[in-house]
């Protein structure tokens, strides 16, 4: 049974990658390409059925994909775009959620207000994973990305409060408004409480104890489990703990992880998110036939039919939405428009459209019980779970791939950087040099003068200034001077290919020692990174 189970998730990771790389190909963004690749697995005759346990991936695959999030995401950036964040990712979330509730019970003859409030927590947050896949492919404007982004952090707390509530709802039948709100306060910030505390202790912990860089790796992976499920134990938001201890310590990280753990810290949650995100987004295509067979008291056809409106409905409610926060305070507020420039209509329309739905709907939609406390039958679960999987594969699908086609014709372009980011990195690296050189001067001012290896070293730094200086020049003359860089450049990784074969080649001469050859190569391959 273990090795059936083992067999049958390599080959769905084999799967996952051969999908990703045709998709890469093709240019489609790799989640839409592996729902729509598990969907037409599923429909091949004789292939598996797999259900997923909304436990895996809430505790399993949630955790450690928010933190990543939360690691990568630039603080400022994010505290600069806050108001639009906060609007879209905790209001958004909750006025998606009512309509929805209002809507279908009044669509669906046996819905009731909480059980349209469910699903309308179910299918209310985005998913940042498939939007940020297919934005990567084109230059656009830096705050689009950072609310897009930002959002996907908190609203994912917002939708599982609201679904949590909604839930305890059905099961008493009972709905109290001002139970709902003050409850949803005091998880959203209890949440966030203990998440900061454990980042606290998380961070000692690092500064004192950790010594090696394969211990500080190790523990980053523990620790979105420990903010998660202390959280989850005293009934607050495992997310937004998450969320908050994630951008805590990606914030201090320069102080807890050296050079060497931040490296091999990056290779391996880069590596763990992948497969985590491959394999989730495989799993909701292979799903569909499950809930299909789990339909019984409806027709497929009328499931469809409230499935495509309630689409729609939400694609909507988000455009209109997006549109009304960003232009009302500017209708309220008169003095706005004179200090803030207006913001762009095909910006807002982008976020607006971004809105693919993904890995929290699927684990929220499956945490539906099965039964009642009472061994009752849990009211319209088979339409709501259809709805919720239609929803996540018809926005993923229709919204994926028409998204690249929106940009285009939107016409919007990369933010202008008042001095362009290569010049600027140049610019870094030259004010670095300065401060390495008078640093030097003013602490080791003895040993230039007595030891030959500092005294070179010295006056590399020194004509490496130089060099660099004559490269901002050439950066910011006319575009030949700009692309003998590109082609300087250019030089230097083909050096480093050609240097890593002759290191191939010493290592079959078996003259040198292989960790020397090893840590040889990681210095010729972060050389290359720096370039390319």
């Amino acid at each position: 049974m273990v090795e059936e189970s083992l067999l049958y998730v390599i080959a769905l990771l084999f799967a996952v990658m051969l999908l990703v790389i045709l998709g890469q190909k093709l240019r489609i963004a790799y989640p839409v390409f592996l729902v729509i690749g598990g969907l037409l697995i599923s429909l091949v005759p004789g292939a598996p059925l797999t259900g997923i346990s909304p436990d895996l991936i809430f505790l399993i695959f949630l955790p450690p994909l928010l933190y990543e999030a939360a690691w990568f995401t630039s603080w400022p950036n994010f505290w600069k775009m806050r108001w639009p964040i906060a609007l879209h990712g905790f209001g958004l979330v909750i006025v998606t959620s009512v309509i929805v509730a209002y809507v279908s019970e009044k669509l669906i003859p046996r819905f009731t207000l909480s059980i349209g409030l469910l699903l309308g927590g179910i299918i209310s947050p985005p998913d940042a994973v498939s939007a940020s896949s297919v934005l990567k492919f084109f230059k656009i404007p830096k705050k689009v990305k950072t609310v897009l982004e930002g959002e996907s952090l908190v609203n994912d707390a917002a939708s599982l409060t609201v679904f949590r509530f909604a839930l305890a709802a059905v099961i008493s039948g009972t709905f109290v408004f001002h139970k709902f709100a003050d409850s949803f306060l005091v998880v959203t910030l209890l949440g966030i409480v203990v998440g900061l505390f454990i980042a606290q202790i998380i961070y000692f912990i690092h500064k004192l104890f950790v010594t090696t860089s394969s211990i500080a790796t190790a523990l980053t992976l523990i620790t979105p489990y420990v903010m998660y499920l202390t959280a989850e134990h005293f009934h607050v938001s495992g997310v937004l703990a998450v969320v908050s201890g994630g951008l805590f310590l990606s914030y201090r990280s320069k102080d807890i992880l050296n050079y060497k753990a931040r490296v091999q810290a990056i290779g391996v949650w880069t590596t763990l998110t992948f497969i985590l995100n491959g394999l989730i987004f495989i799993l909701i295509g292979l799903q569909l036939p499950l809930v299909v067979n789990s339909l019984k008291y409806y027709s497929l056809a009328e499931a469809f039919r409230y499935s495509l409106f309630i689409t729609g409905l939400i694609i909507l409610i988000r455009i209109v939405w997006m549109y009304a926060a960003t232009y009302l305070p500017y209708i309220i507020n008169k003095n706005l428009n004179k200090n803030i420039l207006k913001p762009n209509p095909s910006e807002i329309f982008l976020v607006g459209w971004a809105g693919m739905r993904g890995v929290v709907s699927l684990a929220s939609a499956l945490a539906i019980p099965v039964t009642l406390a009472d061994g009752k039958e849990f009211p319209e679960r088979d339409l709501v779970l259809f709805i919720s999987f239609m929803v996540i594969l018809v926005t993923l699908v229709l919204q994926g791939l028409t998204l690249p086609w929106v940009i285009k014709k939107l016409n919007l372009k990369e933010d202008r950087l008042e001095i362009p980011a290569d010049i600027q990195m140049q610019q870094i690296h030259l004010r670095l040099m300065k401060l390495s050189i008078a640093h030097i001067e003013e602490k080791y001012q003895a040993l230039i003068q007595s030891n030959t290896l500092v005294k070179n070293y010295k006056k590399n730094l020194e004509e490496d200034m130089d060099f660099t200086m004559a490269n901002i020049e050439c950066l910011k003359n006319d575009e030949n001077e700009r692309h003998q860089v590109e082609e300087f450049n250019q030089v230097r990784l083909d050096l480093g290919e050609y240097l890593t074969r002759q290191l191939t080649i010493l290592r079959l001469q078996k003259v040198f020692d292989e960790d020397i050859i090893r840590r040889e190569e990681d210095r010729i391959d972060l050389e290359q990174n720096k370039i390319g």
